[in-house]
């Protein structure tokens, strides 16, 4: 494919942060298929995810950094000479956020001042106008007070993650009103794939799916099997963010499947993947696992970005989950040295 070129001429160049999370390796997979130069922002000294990265997008520049250090995003914006940004670092898992509120508060809130800042700065210095994307989330709706949610829906988070997004969410379009930069928010409702982290639900269940009709575990401990998500496929909603930064205008768009799925509902599909009917054998409830404010059903409604730029989600709810769960029994039969099913 042919390169897709910049303001001089040469091919596009992108910085990404979190760019090793499940959305920053679909988010690299898809710049660099385009063509771009690809940069990542990665943190801390001996960072255990190297290798993988090295392994999975050996095309990307890795760039020395953290959100919570001014110089090296300003560094790691000379380097890269960005055409876009996206900004999809964050201490992201919300559970956590209560027990490390404040930690969750200086990287999933002031990391976006910092980027903002840096960008804004380069700019000045360098003359070129950089496109900036920010990772905002469904989480920030929280005790919804609209059914389906929009991108005027009143935010009213429920986690110390959720209020961070919040701020983050309302200082990139701070940014784009007071220094006329190109910044877009995109409030992505949760995306799932393969790549997700074990401590997710999703995941956890597919892992756990996996395991036992593996005979490698016997149970699953989950908290509120009641809560309702609107869930998609990483892949498709990376994709989004790509189109949002190709647009003449910046704004701000809810990118969502429009469905909404109970817990219970996975858990329907990924024990029938493996031949279970009747998962309630398998399953137990922790009330320790509940969090100390619920966020009980979230539904978005992405007709902007469908209106403005084309974007519809291609991976049913259904075929999302079977594909977690034959991606971990793929990697458990393979841990325990025997044939996947």
């Amino acid at each position: 494919m042919a390169s897709v070129l910049g303001e001089s001429g040469a091919p596009k160049r992108a910085l990404i942060t979190g760019i090793t999370g499940q959305d920053g390796i679909y988010l690299s997979e898809l710049l660099l298929s385009k063509g771009y130069e690809v940069y990542g922002l990665l943190r801390g000294q001996n960072n255990p995810k190297a290798a993988m990265l090295e392994e999975v997008l050996p095309s990307v520049h890795v760039i020395a950094g953290d959100l919570l250090d001014m110089s090296s995003l300003m560094r790691a914006m000379t380097i890269a000479q960005p055409d876009e940004v996206y900004n999809l670092g964050a201490v992201s898992f919300v559970a956590y956020s209560w027990q490390n509120a404040r930690l969750t508060t200086d990287v999933t809130a002031g990391g976006v001042l910092s980027m903002l800042e840096s960008v804004r700065l380069y700019q000045e210095v360098s003359g070129k106008r950089v496109r900036f994307y920010q990772a905002s989330s469904s989480e920030m709706f929280g005790k919804v007070q609209h059914v389906p949610q929009t991108e005027s829906t009143l935010l009213w988070p429920r986690s110390p993650y959720g209020v961070a997004k919040v701020y983050g969410h309302y200082l990139t379009i701070n940014y784009r009103e007071s220094y006329d930069m190109h910044a877009s928010s995109g409030i992505l409702f949760n995306h799932e794939s393969p790549r997700r982290g074990v401590e997710f639900v999703t995941r956890k269940v597919s892992r756990a799916v996996a395991r036992i009709s593996l005979g490698l575990q016997d149970t699953l401990t989950l908290g509120n099997i009641d809560a309702e998500r609107d869930w998609g496929f990483a892949g498709d909603y990376v994709e989004a963010m790509y189109l949002m930064l190709q647009q003449d205008v910046a704004d701000d768009y809810v990118i969502a499947t429009g469905e909404t799925h109970s817990i219970s509902e996975l858990l329907d599909v990924a024990f029938a993947t493996v031949g279970i009917d009747d998962w309630k054998p398998y399953v137990q409830t922790d009330t320790a696992l509940l969090r100390p404010a619920e966020v009980d059903q979230l539904i978005g409604d992405a007709t902007k970005a469908r209106n403005a730029f084309g974007w519809e989600p291609k991976v049913s709810f259904k075929d999302l989950v079977e594909m977690m769960v034959h991606n971990d029994l793929a990697l458990q039969s393979r841990d325990a040295g025997h044939a996947a099913p």
